[in-house]
């Protein structure tokens, strides 16, 4: 299993190129963060110096979206990074949550998403695009060039098109129940598509908080850290269920039932521990969704997910212990599931 950090680009970015480091030093092999302009500074310029002080480390947005920039735009900047220091680079593709709601627009549909992937993941190897009538094409991109497009999905109709068209699946919970729920729908889709379903990526991202023990204060003290997710998870949700419906055979009621006590967001507070929209959070929904506990507590989930098809897991990083979770990560928790 591979193993990723995501991180917010809070200033200083010296410190978020930093603990990329210390990860890539601990086993991770991908390093990925946010990517909302108005909340934190731009992600692909601190790419450019987390690739110059790694060796091997894959960068990539979880998520960008087609909404705030220019596809050709995007597909430019991660051709760069790619010549610059050899593909090291992957697109994490959504709707925009965040980063269009701040800017008070509308998160993208699914259809401008599609036609933004084939875009993007075309003119990031080099080969031509259509921008709407007008074909272009890189002619500084050199043979080999890669740019692998993975999508950020949860509703039934995002789970198909991502095992259609994208090159991989984010699947921004740790559910056992749910990733299995989604990975097969992933899969199917891609086998109903004629696509190998193998050749879709699962990454399941989620935050992680690794306590000295399993003692109610240590638990209670790594829920509270990590609640904020899912109030991140839940903005989702409520899309969900105002498209779907309450109680819909589209969408597990394991996904939607928690969120009813839900009154708000502030994105002020987006990803962030302490957030005080996610009070409504019931102890419940953090285990299922996140890792707490003991190192041995983050193997045994880890192997399970593993076993239900999960490629990578990428460690949500926003809490009170950063580099305490990168350590321990590295120490006993990426051996012991690699073993």
């Amino acid at each position: 299993m591979d193993f990723g950090l995501v991180l917010q680009t809070d200033p200083p970015a010296s410190r978020v190129v930093s603990l990329m480091k210390r990860a890539e030093q601990g086993g991770f092999t991908h390093g990925w963060t946010f990517d909302s302009a108005v909340l934190w500074q731009e992600p692909f310029v601190i790419y450019s110096q987390i690739l110059a002080n790694t060796t091997s480390l894959t960068v990539g947005p979880m998520v960008t979206n087609p909404g705030t920039r220019t596809w050709e735009v995007t597909a430019s900047t991660f051709a760069t990074l790619n010549d610059m220091f050899g593909n090291r680079t992957v697109c994490g593709i959504g709707r925009g949550d965040s980063a269009m709601r701040v800017a008070g627009r509308k998160p993208n549909t699914l259809a401008r998403i599609s036609e933004a992937m084939k875009v993007i993941r075309a003119l990031g190897r080099g080969e031509e695009a259509d921008l709407g009538g007008t074909v272009i094409k890189f002619p500084w991109v050199r043979p080999g060039a890669e740019l692998p497009v993975w999508m950020a999905a949860y509703g039934p109709k995002a789970l198909k098109m991502t095992g259609e068209e994208a090159d991989g699946f984010i699947l921004q919970l740790a559910d056992l129940y749910l990733t299995e729920y989604m990975v097969k729908a992933v899969k199917q889709a891609a086998a109903d598509a004629g696509r190998d379903p193998d050749s879709v990526t699962v990454c399941v991202a989620a935050p992680a908080y690794v306590t000295e023990d399993d003692s109610p204060e240590a638990l209670a003290h790594a829920r509270d850290e990590c609640r904020w997710f899912g109030g991140m998870v839940g903005n989702h949700v409520a899309d969900l269920v105002a498209k779907y419906g309450e109680h819909s055979a589209a969408v597990p009621a394991e996904l939607t039932d928690y969120i009813k006590a839900r009154e708000g967001y502030d994105y002020a507070h987006h990803g962030r521990s302490g957030n005080p929209d996610t009070r409504f959070v019931p102890d419940e929904i953090v285990d299922r969704f996140c890792l707490i506990g003991p190192p041995e507590r983050h193997v045994e989930k880890l192997r399970a997910l593993r076993d239900l098809g999960v490629d990578q897991f990428a460690v949500y990083n926003m809490h009170d212990a950063q580099e305490a979770v990168i350590d321990a990560y590295a120490r006993d928790v990426i051996p012991a599931v690699n073993a």
